[in-house]
């Protein structure tokens, strides 16, 4: 029903910045939330940012604050990742994710219901 595909991605020397797009198709206007999820080898995936298609509340994991922002395009039906001071540990494949519905917890995975392919970020040292 609703198709998200990233973009973006790539290797950066630590330090650097990197822009990631998720372009959503389909039956998206019923949108709550987009997020941002990645997931590095050998590890769980882990909540980076979300926010909330109506009325742009966001939110951002520790590791991140600061550093990251995220945001939407409604007209585009696009969320960004603006990923600036890139470190080493950054270095994971990137999902865009999204939720169709009223949800009271955007940080885990398990309440999105559509997944991206990822899009793989490398921060070398």
């Amino acid at each position: 029903q609703v198709q998200l595909v990233e973009s973006g991605g790539g290797l950066v020397q630590a330090g650097g910045s990197l822009r990631l797009s998720c372009a959503a198709s389909g039956r998206t206007f019923s949108s709550y939330a987009m997020g941002w999820f990645r997931q590095a080898p050998g590890k769980e995936r882990e909540f980076v940012a979300g926010i909330r298609w109506i009325g742009g509340s966001t939110y951002y994991a520790d590791s991140v604050k600061g550093r990251f922002t995220i945001s939407r395009d409604n007209a585009k039906n696009t969320v960004y990742l603006q990923m600036n001071s890139l470190k080493p540990e950054d270095t994971a494949v990137y999902y865009c994710a999204r939720r169709g519905t009223w949800s009271d917890n955007l940080y885990a995975d398990s309440v999105y219901n559509d997944w991206g392919q990822g899009t793989q970020v490398t921060v070398s040292s």
